[in-house]
């Protein structure tokens, strides 16, 4: 069966109600019925578009992000990292941390939903965080043998993690930035 192209336009809305409801009921209680019943669409159609569930939310929240980071070149390590730090405001920053904990306990149960995530969300922010670190490489800022590049995703990942749980504080950009430079940067020598 054909793919019937949506507007941009529809495509944000619904993805924007498929997030709303995602942090309303968490996403086990999320239902194609209950997307279908708020974006006022058929399931057929978010089936025919997304092929499941665990698809529809994750680009969902692909389509949520502002910048990717591939697209992040300021010239620098340090301006990279800025900018991936500064991308999303603290509002934007709190909801999506909120989402990607739901999100964490539900993949243990759901090996459609990890696949989708690892797709669609996690590996395409992987290769743009290695091709900032390849640049900063090629421009001599970072030693290509510091054994700290391969641990850079974890240490970003940490951050997002133990804020809430040390701190019992959401990440905003002040904690990020203070992070980035004396962690992140520390580490690969910048």
């Amino acid at each position: 069966m054909a793919r019937t192209r949506l507007t941009p336009e529809r495509e944000s809305e619904l993805f924007a109600a498929v997030l709303d409801l995602l942090r309303e009921v968490g996403y086990d209680a999320l239902t194609m019925d209950a997307v279908a019943a708020r974006t006022h669409s058929s399931k057929a159609t978010l089936y025919r578009q997304w092929g499941s569930k665990p698809e529809l939310v994750v680009t969902a929240m692909r389509h949520n992000k502002p910048v990717r980071l591939a697209d992040i070149d300021t010239g620098s390590v340090r301006g990279d990292f800025l900018a991936v730090v500064t991308r999303t405001d603290d509002c934007r920053m709190e909801q999506d941390s909120a989402l990607m904990r739901g999100l964490s306990r539900a993949v243990h149960d759901n090996p459609d939903l990890h696949q989708a995530l690892r797709e669609l969300l996690v590996e395409p922010e992987l290769s743009g965080l290695a091709l900032l670190l390849r640049r900063g490489v090629e421009r001599g800022e970072l030693n290509p043998d510091n054994p700290a590049l391969k641990y850079v995703p974890h240490m970003l990942i940490g951050a997002f993690a133990a804020r809430q749980l040390v701190d019992g504080r959401p990440v905003d950009q002040a904690f990020l930035l203070e992070y980035v430079d004396s962690v992140v940067l520390q580490a690969l020598g910048v």
